[in-house]
């Protein structure tokens, strides 16, 4: 069991890859506290899932645009398991296509807000209970690339988590390793939600792998990268892509 005894933190684990990341962190062995916003069946559905293989895991609803919630998350997370070793850093959202003419102020700050603003919150919190351990943030192709039509501000906060993924493994090594990981098209609401069906089906044609990217994808990479197997990887984003965008 690679983290037998260990805790861990996902962000936005009630669907898609947080629940996920979740479980996969508890079947080796860690302890896991569940954020979700609105996914409460998923976050509770997962806890049950864990707690059926005989581990831990609570789940805690949170907005982690707000301080007084991502306080109450670690304080919860600490009081049950006595601490935190991983912190996976998973919320956040694209919450509409709009171009920068388009463009609202308020819009431009709340992506930003949910995808860079969460994770620097949730980060500073959970310092002071992390003598040791590793940090695993969801940036995204769309940090790479610029992301599809009308993500500008997706993509432009996602490659902010990149650059603070990279300046926080020089100022928290070698204690904690911070990492980060760059998804392409994952079957998940995001893409449910947010691209036609005809660009995945694109996609998956110019994919050498040909076929979209499933949760568990990217859990097994988050496993990977949360325990000791990644010892001598820090600051790095790890594409996973299916091979569509090289980098």
């Amino acid at each position: 069991m690679k983290l037998q005894g260990k805790s861990a933190i996902v962000t936005g684990g009630g669907r898609d890859i947080g629940r996920a990341c979740a479980v996969k962190l508890a079947s080796e062995g860690a302890n896991v506290a569940i954020n979700y916003f609105a996914s409460s069946a998923g976050a509770e559905q997962a806890v049950a899932e864990i707690e059926a293989l005989g581990g831990k895991a609570i789940a805690v609803q949170g907005d982690l645009n707000r301080p007084a919630d991502v306080q109450a998350l670690v304080a919860r997370t600490v009081e049950a398991f006595g601490g935190v070793d991983v912190l996976v850093n998973n919320a956040g959202g694209l919450i509409a296509r709009k171009t920068i003419a388009e463009m609202s102020l308020e819009h431009w700050q709340a992506v930003m807000d949910l995808n860079l603003t969460s994770t620097f919150l949730m980060i500073k919190e959970c310092l002071p209970h992390m003598s040791a351990g590793a940090i695993i943030n969801m940036a995204s192709q769309a940090a790479r690339d610029g992301g599809g039509a009308g993500a500008v501000a997706y993509a432009t906060s996602k490659g902010a988590v990149m650059t603070m993924t990279r300046g926080l493994a020089k100022e928290l090594g070698p204690e904690i390793r911070v990492n980060a990981l760059c998804p392409g098209m994952i079957d998940t609401d995001f893409h449910n939600i947010h691209t036609a069906e005809a660009a995945r089906r694109g996609f998956e044609a110019a994919a050498p792998l040909k076929r979209q990217g499933v949760s568990d994808d990217v859990a097994n990479l988050v496993l990977f990268l949360a325990c000791d197997d990644a010892a001598f990887i820090t600051g790095a984003s790890v594409d996973i892509n299916g091979g569509v965008l090289f980098s």
